[in-house]
């Protein structure tokens, strides 16, 4: 059974119509779909995977690090996706790649968050399972 929190990123790009990312992303509510697209003739990234909200508006991609993970997961069954919550960044949703329905993570597990966060200088690093900071 694999669900994961995972990072939406690249929402400060404009959107071809419709409103913006961010607007988007705020207007999500933690719980509702979201649907994954592979972008396989994305010049910028061949695995790109963009993420849309339940209104059909792009919010961003999943990061780069992740994508052909939940790519490869896509050709071999279903995956579900909803939305977490909103970040500084972007945004977090949660995913089961095992055809199940995703629900939203506890707060204080510390795998609700994608790892590392966008941004992070040292990509090694996890929180302590026994001793979170």
């Amino acid at each position: 059974m694999r669900h994961l929190s995972l990072h939406v990123v690249g929402v400060g790009f404009d959107n071809k119509k419709g409103p913006t990312r961010r607007f988007e992303i705020e207007i999500c509510k933690p719980g509702e779909p979201v649907e994954l697209r592979p972008e396989p003739r994305n010049p910028a990234d061949p695995n790109a995977i963009a993420v849309y909200s339940v209104r059909g508006i792009q919010i961003g991609y999943l990061r780069a690090e992740r994508a052909p993970l939940i790519g490869s997961a896509m050709r071999k069954g279903v995956v579900n996706a909803i939305f977490q919550k909103s970040e500084t960044w972007g945004a977090t949703i949660r995913a089961h790649l095992d055809g199940t329905e995703p629900v939203l993570p506890d707060p204080a597990d510390s795998r609700a968050s994608d790892w590392p966060p966008p941004g992070s200088e040292d990509a090694d690093w996890w929180p302590d399972e026994e001793w979170p900071d």
